[in-house]
């Protein structure tokens, strides 16, 4: 909780209104370039650029300025970077129900409504992720048509909030894919930025329950795998391993849109 204290606060972003095209173009985009970059990371990008050419520029302005960091650093630095910054630093997670429930036994439950409403909205996932993990939430908010990944992104807007502003602190390229985020969402309200406002004072909440990551109480498939690279939580860093930006969800509906930028 440590180094939550202290963390100054940053301006509220300007919100940019998007049609429903450009708000799934700019999701789907944030989701890939926040996810662990790999050896594929210049054609990511190129895809990238190309998709998001006529975003309002108030956020393709932060995409761009992201694509020109990572391009610069290269593959190398940027992993050795996304590991220090997601892995090592708690304000940093990119668990969203870390800042909502902390180590406490909440959370378990949390993650469990998160894989829910998931399967509700049509979707399943195929990577090993928790199902909190954002850019499996923004993945979903590209290609969902119920409302659930939006849903779920305002619902945690405090700790948007804090990831970007500990991003900024950080001088990471990174704050650069919340801002675009953030400005995409419909403006706080009073009670969200109290609450990001404690976050930023107190940490989140840290009844501890005991050794090891949260885990959803009951499964909803049998599983018997070992954890996936970023499951294993803020307080857990684990190597990250390569992956090839597969898709981190499954549409049950077979007219679901395809993801832009992600393989089959």
């Amino acid at each position: 909780m440590g180094e939550f204290v202290g963390l100054p606060s940053v301006p509220v972003a300007d919100t940019v209104t998007l049609d429903d095209a450009p708000r799934r173009i700019a999701r789907m985009a944030c989701s890939l370039l926040l996810d662990y970059p790999d050896e594929a990371l210049a054609t990511t990008l190129g895809a990238v650029r190309a998709e998001v050419g006529a975003l309002p520029a108030p956020v393709r302005e932060e995409i761009d300025a992201f694509c020109a960091a990572a391009e610069q650093l290269g593959v190398r630095a940027l992993q050795e970077h996304y590991v220090e910054v997601f892995d090592q630093r708690r304000r940093c997670a990119l668990s969203l129900t870390y800042f909502t429930h902390g180590d406490t036994r909440g959370r378990g439950q949390a993650l469990l409504a998160f894989r829910e409403a998931m399967r509700r909205a049509g979707f399943s996932q195929v990577r090993e992720e928790l199902p909190d993990y954002l850019p499996i939430v923004l993945e979903l908010c590209a290609l969902d048509d119920t409302g659930t990944g939006e849903a779920l992104l305002a619902a945690n807007r405090e700790g948007l909030e804090v990831i970007r502003t500990a991003l900024r602190s950080a001088h990471s390229p990174y704050a650069h894919l919340l801002e675009a985020i953030v400005r995409t969402l419909p403006a706080a309200s009073d009670e969200t930025m109290a609450a990001y406002r404690r976050l930023i004072a107190q940490g989140p909440p840290t009844e501890l329950v005991g050794v090891g990551r949260p885990t959803l109480h009951e499964p909803l498939e049998p599983n018997t795998r070992e954890p996936g690279p970023h499951e294993h939580g803020p307080h857990e860093p684990g190597p990250h391993e390569p992956n090839t930006h597969e898709p981190g969800l499954h549409a049950s509906n077979p007219h679901a849109p395809s993801p832009h930028g992600r393989g089959k």
